[in-house]
């Protein structure tokens, strides 16, 4: 049996989840949501990636990015492997594609800031 703080709604119900011959029983949740991120965590856990890329800018030497949407947790590593290679030499601002298709998980790393296309 395994134990989750459920991150699918404000509630934070606290999630008992366990398989037994394929089938997957969970209790704690005080709504749908609850079951399927205890599913999602025992079967293929999933995680927004927050970091920041490297820029060629004085006033920005790094600037804060995203995943657009979930990855597999056990890509984590090699998907910061590829942002750690970046050094950004062109403005960019909030939501604009630093990598797209990150090591072809259909998934963008995304600008999060406009701190490069302000007015100086």
């Amino acid at each position: 049996m395994r134990e989750f703080n459920c991150i699918g709604c404000p509630r934070g119900c606290l999630l008992r989840a366990e398989e037994k011959e394929g089938v997957i029983s969970v209790s704690g949740n005080a709504c749908p949501k609850g079951r399927d991120f205890a599913v999602g965590e025992l079967t293929r856990p999933m995680r927004t990636l927050c970091s920041t890329v490297k820029t060629a800018f004085s006033e920005a030497p790094v600037l804060p990015v995203r995943s657009s949407a979930d990855i597999p947790k056990d890509r984590i590593f090699d998907v910061m492997k590829e942002i750690n290679k970046v050094m950004l030499t062109e403005r960019t601002g909030r939501g604009g594609i630093i990598i797209p298709d990150v090591l072809g998980l259909g998934v963008d790393i995304i600008s999060t800031s406009d701190v490069l296309v302000r007015e100086k």
